[in-house]
């Protein structure tokens, strides 16, 4: 089928604000996450929630922003947030039934990030439990003459998630979704930073 096809789809786009680690250490900082809704390439819905920077809060705070809309995917961008608070996207998956794709600008260094997680966290089986149950990393193209991405699936196969990719892909190579998302979530904790 062509990318065209799919351009009605609703799909979801996750992603989170800035955060200091400096501050978040002192003053148990929490960042904004940021999902907005869209159609296409038009933005139907936002909604964002606070989230504790390297807490464990992301994945039911990101399940119930989710409640009472109607998508056909979500797409994250990666799965830590707020430093090491990680979404869970078979629990996404589980709870909602629609696929959940993984989408990094580069490819995951899961061996790195075992490290870090053994380093630094006391409860690092928990959190190393989620990159576990992620499977396999693909590389695909968004876009022609750009750059490959680096995509996980859960509850479809590769080439729908691809399609869906590259339709909602329009100014670069991060599909529309996340890249709002991270518009929105930015511009927000810059504004909050200023204030």
């Amino acid at each position: 089928m062509r990318p065209s096809v799919y351009r009605g789809f609703r799909v979801v786009g996750v992603e989170d604000g800035g955060f200091s680690r400096a501050s978040a250490i002192v003053r148990g900082e929490r960042a904004l996450l940021i999902c907005v809704l869209m159609e296409g390439t038009w933005v139907e819905d936002v909604r964002g929630t606070m989230i504790a920077v390297d807490g464990l809060d992301a994945t039911e705070k990101l399940c119930a922003m989710l409640k009472g809309w109607s998508y056909d995917a979500v797409m994250l961008a990666g799965v830590s947030f707020a430093g090491f608070n990680l979404v869970n996207p078979r629990v996404v998956y589980e709870r909602y039934g629609s696929p959940v794709v993984v989408i990094s600008r580069t490819k995951p260094n899961n061996v790195a990030v075992r490290r870090a997680l053994l380093h630094h966290f006391s409860d690092w089986e928990v959190r190393w439990s989620v990159f576990e149950e992620l499977g396999q990393i693909y590389e695909t193209v968004s876009m022609p003459n750009e750059p490959p991405i680096f995509v996980e699936v859960i509850g479809a196969e590769l080439d729908l998630a691809t399609v869906m990719i590259q339709a909602t892909s329009a100014c670069c190579r991060v599909p529309e979704p996340i890249r709002v998302a991270r518009l929105v979530a930015r511009g927000l904790t810059l504004q909050k930073k200023n204030q």
